[in-house]
């Protein structure tokens, strides 16, 4: 079964919020923590865009690939809000 691990940075402390392409995700269904990382039971991946396809983009031609983004919302030492944007994603 393919799997996506998404580590948190240190700051990140419970509770928090998840978002996967700006859809929010729910803790138990759609990943769960383990030793400071979400694991979703599903394969995500961030795109590279090589120069090449950089380079065919600026000309209007388009190249499109899966692209996941995953964002953490939470809530810094001293209760003021913050976001964890585009965070990398690993096989796992």
């Amino acid at each position: 079964m393919p799997r996506s691990v998404v580590r948190l940075p240190s700051e990140v402390r419970s509770p928090f919020d998840v978002y996967v392409n700006g859809v929010r995700q729910n803790p138990g269904d759609d990943y769960q923590v383990r030793d400071g990382a979400l694991v979703f039971q599903r394969a995500m991946k961030k795109d590279r865009i090589s120069g090449w396809r950089w380079f065919l983009g600026a000309w209007g031609v388009g190249t499109y690939r899966q692209n996941d983004s995953v964002d953490v919302r939470y809530e810094r030492p001293d209760g003021t809000p913050a976001v964890a944007e585009g965070l990398a994603i690993e096989e796992g």
